[in-house]
């Protein structure tokens, strides 16, 4: 019962955390918001073409229900920006792929999502998953040096 507790204090606290951060947004920026919530839980189905800028030729191309990070840098922080961009899609009920892609001086991304999606303007989404508060351990037992 006490784990059952602890995890509605978090979800009650995190609903107002996100209520505070969220109340002064715009329509634009919520339902943006949302739509990151949903790519997230793989709900969004999305295309991901890298184009190399000289010749024009596709360098990979990935789909599906797809969520991408591409590191930020904080432009006072005098770091370049990192050439790195993950995508991390799923392919079935168990089956996901992480493809990590260097981007060169001349490439660029384009990241499309192909099928509109319902998100609310007003409303923050938040996704609870109680089953994550327990860790899933892997034990490796063998020789050791």
């Amino acid at each position: 019962m006490k784990l059952k507790s602890k995890i509605i204090a978090v979800a009650g606290a995190a609903l107002v955390m996100a209520g505070a951060l969220t109340a002064c947004s715009s329509d634009a920026d919520q339902a943006d918001y949302n739509i990151g919530v949903a790519a997230e839980s793989f709900e969004v189905q999305r295309t991901i073409v890298g184009i190399n800028g000289i010749t024009g030729e596709t360098i990979f191309f990935a789909e599906g229900r797809c969520s991408f990070e591409y590191p930020a840098v904080a432009k006072d922080s005098g770091e370049v920006a990192s050439r790195r961009f993950d995508v991390t899609c799923k392919y079935g009920p168990d089956e996901y792929r992480k493809h990590v892609f260097i981007l060169g001086d001349q490439d660029s991304v384009v990241v499309s999502q192909e099928v509109a999606i319902d998100v609310s303007e007003y409303h923050t989404r938040i996704v609870l998953k109680p089953q994550n508060a327990i860790p899933e351990f892997d034990i490796m037992v063998g020789e050791g040096k």
